[in-house]
């Protein structure tokens, strides 16, 4: 098969995949992020019974939050975010300046304005992520929109985990956030 016939066949398949679930009317099975927040590619997407420091959730942004990302072009209304757990409920999150500490660790740090230069949302100070409640961090990607900006989500917001099926690089190791409360269910 020649490379131009494979590329095709590649990108079909790929379509099929993520529209296969839709035309069923089954749950979203497999996603395809585009957005460098986490590495680009194809992800299954699993049943989350239980919610890991590090997994990467698939997120149904809940209102307000989903009407600024629609707002502010981040995002189209019901589409789910792809983001790394960095926090769950008992473990305290800090804002520092412009940096962002669990357990004293700077995991990465806030911006003040977006990459068009509008302001972004500033807060300072710790506070314990309660029960029922996520922050949501990609520390491998500065410009990432997340908890940084818009604080703890709820549990219930996760519809499910994204495992990577391929995808265009990886990602920094886990946190270590030892210690401290290391999955919950959503």
């Amino acid at each position: 098969m020649s490379m131009r016939a494979t590329t095709i066949a590649m990108m079909l398949g790929s379509a099929v995949l993520v529209a296969a679930p839709v035309w069923a009317g089954h749950r979203l099975q497999f996603i395809w992020n585009a957005s460098a927040s986490v590495p680009m590619g194809l992800y299954r997407v699993e049943p989350v019974d239980r919610i890991n420091v590090a997994d990467i959730a698939v997120v149904m942004p809940p209102e307000p939050l989903a009407g600024f990302l629609a707002e502010r072009g981040y995002l189209p209304n019901g589409v789910p975010l792809l983001k790394r757990v960095l926090a769950l409920g008992g473990q305290t999150v800090c804002r520092r300046g412009t940096a962002i500490l669990v357990r004293g660790l700077t995991f990465g740090h806030a911006r003040e304005r977006d990459s068009r230069g509008r302001p972004l949302f500033v807060w300072q100070g710790c506070g314990v992520i309660t029960d029922g409640e996520v922050f949501l961090m990609n520390w491998d990607a500065a410009d990432s929109f997340d908890s940084r900006y818009f604080g703890p989500l709820p549990l219930t917001s996760i519809i499910g985990r994204a495992v990577p099926v391929w995808t265009t690089d990886s990602t920094s190791p886990a946190p270590d956030v030892s210690g401290e409360a290391d999955h919950r269910e959503p």
